[in-house]
């Protein structure tokens, strides 16, 4: 993982006051333990996670009729990835597993009973296969309140998601901040921090810059660059258009690093600019790859890797 500006503050500080000794446009600006397969743990008690907790768990929420007790056969499982999750293991027909974190890998129980196993179906684990990517020893099994048996990868009980109907779904990733895909070895799936700027191919825009997040980042036509930056964006502009936070020039990844730099704004906050550049995100952008802001009122566009901004009229 690269390291993040979060984890390295003193050298953000210390990149913002070299950002505003040099102007722009000048040189220098650049600112497990053991698996017990088979085990018998007992499920604890269920009170506080079965109908009307809330959190996506009863039936009420789901709509879901499934039958925990007639659980699907797991089949051939493998590591499939997800463009946002990163890898994660599904099951003989493509579907995604989960764990929940109210259960317990050492020993392996299982809390997810009556109207939540409805909504998170248990994984049979009797005829469990280790497909592609997938370690045999790490597999094991859980005894349930029903004597039925419950497939465990790396300890951790596995679970359907009742509103996942296809193959490759993963609706249930955080879930009431409890559920998560799984990966191989039992941990929680998650994809790979992204650089703090990076770059994607937009099919409309062409290549443009992101945040970490995968948001279209923005430039505003009122702004200013030379000789130093400055915003034209205050009050309640910046409710509909974030500022982009200060980040290190190493936690980039296909952005110019010539006059990627930091400056001051008048209320005290650091703004990051690219090619000396205020740069800002957009509220109506609601999801990555969204590009809501491209044109808005005239003054506002994506940026390109070196600063400019894409589709804007030439002067």
């Amino acid at each position: 993982m690269k390291t993040s500006w979060r984890s390295a503050s003193l050298v953000v500080s210390a990149a913002a006051v070299l950002a505003l000794t040099t102007a722009c446009g000048q040189d220098g600006g650049t600112t497990t333990g053991s698996q017990n397969v088979g085990a018998t743990a007992a499920p604890g008690d269920v009170g506080d996670i079965g109908a009307g907790a809330g959190e996506g768990l009863g039936t009420g929420a789901d709509g879901a009729q499934a039958s925990a007790s007639a659980a699907e056969p797991a089949g051939k499982l493998s590591v499939s990835t997800n463009a946002e999750i990163g890898e994660l293991v599904t099951d003989g027909a493509g579907r995604t597993l989960y764990r929940f974190d109210a259960d317990t890998a050492k020993p392996p129980k299982t809390t997810c009973e009556n109207d939540c196993a409805t909504a998170w179906p248990p994984v049979a684990a009797d005829d469990a296969l280790a497909g592609e990517g997938i370690d045999k020893a790490l597999l094991g099994e859980v005894t349930r309140a029903d004597g039925t048996k419950q497939l465990t990868i790396g300890g951790w009980p596995a679970y359907r998601y009742a509103k996942d109907t296809a193959a490759g779904d993963v609706k249930g990733q955080g879930v009431g901040g409890k559920w998560y895909a799984l990966a191989a070895d039992g941990k929680k799936a998650q994809a790979a921090e992204s650089a703090a700027l990076s770059t994607r191919e937009d099919p409309k825009l062409g290549e443009i810059v992101v945040d970490k997040n995968g948001m279209t980042v923005y430039r505003f036509m009122k702004d200013e660059a030379w000789p130093k930056p400055v915003s034209a964006c205050t009050g309640a502009c910046l409710e509909k258009w974030p500022v982009v936070a200060p980040v290190e020039p190493g936690d980039t990844e296909g952005v110019v690093k010539k006059d990627l730099m930091t400056f001051t704004r008048p209320d005290g906050a650091e703004q990051q600019t690219v090619d000396c550049w205020p740069i800002y995100t957009f509220a109506g952008d609601k999801k990555a790859g969204d590009t809501n802001g491209q044109g808005v009122g005239g003054t506002w566009y994506a940026v390109s890797p070196d600063g400019k901004p894409v589709g804007a009229p030439k002067k």
